[in-house]
């Protein structure tokens, strides 16, 4: 019999996640709320239909930590969505280097025959559609955590 996969088998390892389904989604946009990335750190691959993002993700799955364990800590992450039909922005300046984009959620509505539409929700109305031929997104740890700038907890009111 299998056992649960838990927190403390981890021994804080990089993160590698593949979401191939809504579930395994709902997943990965836990892991990347409130990661922030510079708006010239996303870019779409035309030719190899790929979309992704290099951002700085707060470590959820580290508790937030806590003041007598270490400070609160970001990673920066890789954020890779496959299969990228056509990608439109709402209030999003790509160019713009000192443009800061903050991600709340990612979102999945089902077409036909496994297509579908993939949502990147950002802070203050901004949102980064992609149509996809098939879901599969990937979330890779790509440096060592290092402690928050802000040294808080992302909070929402």
């Amino acid at each position: 019999m299998a056992e649960d996969a838990r927190f403390e088998d981890a021994r804080e390892a990089p993160l590698q996640l593949r979401a191939l389904d809504g579930e395994d989604l709902q997943v990965i946009s836990t892991l990347v709320q409130d990661a922030v990335l510079p708006a010239t750190e996303m870019t779409w691959d035309r030719g190899r239909r790929r979309f992704a993002l290099l951002l700085n993700r707060f470590r959820w799955e580290d508790g937030g930590a806590t003041a007598q364990r270490r400070n609160h800590e970001r990673v920066q992450s890789v954020l890779v969505i496959e299969d990228v039909l056509r990608v439109a922005t709402q209030g999003v300046r790509q160019g713009d280097k000192d443009v800061i984009l903050s991600l709340l959620s990612l979102s999945f509505e089902a077409g036909e025959d496994g297509m579908g539409r993939i949502e990147l929700t950002l802070a203050g109305d901004g949102a980064i559609a992609l149509e996809v031929e098939a879901l599969e997104v990937t979330l890779k740890d790509v440096t060592r955590p290092y402690a928050a700038p802000s040294r808080a907890r992302p909070s929402h009111d």
